[in-house]
């Protein structure tokens, strides 16, 4: 009879009886039922072959020759491409594209590298192959595998000794030793757990596609990701043909970098030049516009924050933020009001990011407050203007890092001036600069309203 014991739904996170919160990750009401997952001589078995013990000069002397994937932007999220025997994960909501990019990952390998093993268990491998051909993917070295049992996926792997491996979902594997249900907690750390020693033995990079919640969280425990070598995210807004991808854990690369996508009939075409891309349908000389400057790991972005500041006929005002912080944007409207003077509490605020793009970056509240302020003025910003800079609880406007180029990127796209912070506009820079100390001197950046 198998043992019961209990694991954290969010975290994984076991114990021998039910809690009503987690100690590890504190969720309350989070713990469910699961048979036990085996232990002793059947759960180590396949971890008794390893490399050895090697010195450190000997394992740095090695050198690491990293595969191209030959999707352009997806090398750069991974540091460069992917490396051998390293163990991704891919997560993503549904439909947002993740078996359409890992295919034409696979079919680009299987074309210029070797054999590769696509392993699908929530799809036929008829279906599979009905996407490779729409996608023109289709290669006699790219093998399909319709399989939930990861003995069986294992076996059959090994018999191929492929270059890639994709699994597509961790989600839909069961180990038979396992008893329970596929997507557990039990069944998804141990499956994650087979395919690492896969990878690391065999020397053979595996991409794990990974489900999420209600909350836009990565499905099962949190173990995975500390298990993975690369953690990447596949986001977008619903409508909306960008796709954005970035990397949330990368052990051997940057978490910074981003690369950008939009979905078409043929697949995900990387965008040439971005900016461009998301300013098409700029337009010019309307209030509450302003173009911001982010930087995107090694890559400066233009993004268009729309903002609309309207009388309110609720009791609490909204708050609505699409693209950035919910908190970042309650900040900055405290902000505005404590040091530059503007009211803007009885107002509901609807702040926007074109494109369905969504950034963190703090360079962005400069162009944010002067998107708010010129619409709450109804008084366009400058259509050559763009900004960058971010904005400290005081009210001071702080320098960012990059500027030089966050400036050339704004000229390339024929922009003829830069609002930026103080310090940034004391280098030479190939634009004309109005430089901004604090939020006070916010309002010179608007047209005037005759």
């Amino acid at each position: 009879m198998a043992t019961i014991v209990f694991f954290c739904t969010s975290c994984g996170h076991e114990s021998g009886k039910w809690l009503g919160q987690c100690p590890g990750c504190g969720e309350w009401n989070s713990f469910a039922e699961q048979p036990a997952p085996p232990r002793g001589k059947k759960a180590v078995a396949f971890l008794r072959r390893g490399t050895g013990v090697v010195a450190v000069t000997e394992a740095a002397a090695r050198p690491i020759e990293r595969i191209e994937t030959g999707l352009e932007g997806l090398d750069r999220v991974l540091g460069g491409g992917l490396v051998p025997g390293s163990l991704v994960l891919l997560a993503g909501e549904p439909g947002i594209g993740k078996s359409t990019l890992l295919l034409q990952v696979a079919a680009a390998l299987a074309r210029n590298s070797g054999i590769v093993v696509y392993i699908t268990g929530e799809e036929s491998a008829e279906q599979v192959a009905l996407r490779a051909r729409r996608i023109d993917g289709l290669h006699e070295r790219l093998f399909l595998l319709a399989e939930t049992s990861c003995d069986a996926m294992l076996e059959r792997v090994e018999a191929l000794d492929p270059c890639l491996v994709v699994v597509d979902s961790v989600q839909t594997a069961v180990l038979d030793a396992v008893e329970a249900v596929a997507g557990s907690v039990s069944q998804v750390r141990q499956v994650a757990s087979r395919f690492q020693h896969l990878a690391k033995t065999r020397g053979v990079p595996v991409i794990l596609v990974g489900h999420v919640t209600k909350d836009g969280n990565i499905a099962g425990p949190k173990l995975l990701e500390h298990l993975v070598d690369v953690v990447m995210s596949l986001e977008g807004e619903p409508g909306h043909d960008l796709r954005a991808l970035r990397a949330g854990k990368n052990r051997f690369g940057t978490v910074a970098e981003l690369a950008l996508y939009s979905m078409t009939g043929r697949g995900l075409e990387p965008v040439k030049n971005a900016s461009a891309w998301l300013l098409e349908d700029r337009r010019s000389g309307a209030p509450g516009s302003a173009v911001a400057v982010a930087l995107e790991g090694t890559v400066p972005l233009l993004v268009e924050v729309q903002a609309l500041a309207a009388p309110s006929a609720l009791g609490t005002p909204r708050r609505v933020a699409h693209g950035l912080d919910s908190s970042r944007l309650a900040l900055l409207l405290a902000v505005l009001e404590r040091h530059a003077g503007i009211n803007l509490g009885d107002r509901d605020i609807f702040v926007n990011l074109v494109g369905g793009l969504s950034l963190r970056e703090p360079a962005l509240d400069l162009a944010v407050a002067a998107a708010l302020l010129s619409s709450a003025a109804n008084r366009p910003l400058a259509s050559e203007l763009a900004i960058f800079g971010e904005i400290g609880l005081l009210g001071e406007v702080r320098a960012v890092s990059r500027a030089a180029e966050r400036v050339r990127e704004a000229a390339a796209l024929g922009f003829g001036r830069v609002a930026l912070p103080t310090r940034d506009a004391n280098g030479k820079l190939e634009l004309p600069t109005t430089a901004i100390s604090t939020v006070a001197d916010l309002p010179a950046l608007l047209q005037s309203s005759d």
